[in-house]
């Protein structure tokens, strides 16, 4: 994993840690991108448990977590349910605005927030945070909006590093005692 202050990253470690509120999208970030349907419509979604638990950490340090998704998935819900997802936004395809109403809600400033995206509709919300992120097989839009390109894929760990990028600019120690991941 590149460390936040490398030369490989725009964001240096006093900027990650500023971060109040980590904000994403959910289906090629917290998922490889891959939605199964069944015949009888019934959708299936694979989530990382590593992702989880830095979701869960970054909750128990008192950063707010957000999931904003361009569709409505019953499988996002139950998933957001069990992680205790603070801001759940679903069927909102213009990111920018669904996060700037969130951080005027929060009373956020652009600097206090990471905002991670693949596609073409998030790369506004990744320009707009004060860290924006990205994945290695995101569309070349979010990728050249990005100022960090994880090292681990999308459902793989991905979010996890961030997570852990955020907490290690906090505190030199990250600990957990909920593993409900």
């Amino acid at each position: 994993m590149t460390a936040p202050d490398t030369p490989s990253s725009a964001a240096s470690r006093l900027d990650w840690g500023r971060i109040r509120l980590f904000a994403m999208d959910v289906d090629g970030i917290l998922t490889d991108g891959t939605v199964c349907i069944s015949s009888d419509g019934s959708e299936a979604k694979t989530f990382s448990i590593l992702d989880g638990l830095g979701l869960v950490r970054l909750r128990e340090a008192g950063i707010t977590v957000a999931w904003i998704s361009g569709r409505a998935s019953g499988a996002t819900t139950r998933r957001a349910e069990e992680l205790r997802i603070a801001h759940l936004i679903q069927g909102r395809k213009d990111k920018i605005t669904a996060l700037t109403e969130l951080m005027a809600e929060l009373g956020l400033q652009p600097r206090e927030v990471c905002y991670m995206g693949d596609d073409d509709i998030d790369a506004p919300a990744i320009e707009h945070a004060g860290i924006g992120v990205s994945v290695p097989t995101a569309m070349p839009a979010a990728r050249t909006a990005a100022d960090y390109i994880t090292t681990l894929p999308a459902g793989r760990g991905a979010v996890r590093e961030i997570c852990d990028l955020i907490l290690a600019a906090r505190s030199p120690e990250t600990t957990a005692s909920d593993t409900r991941a």
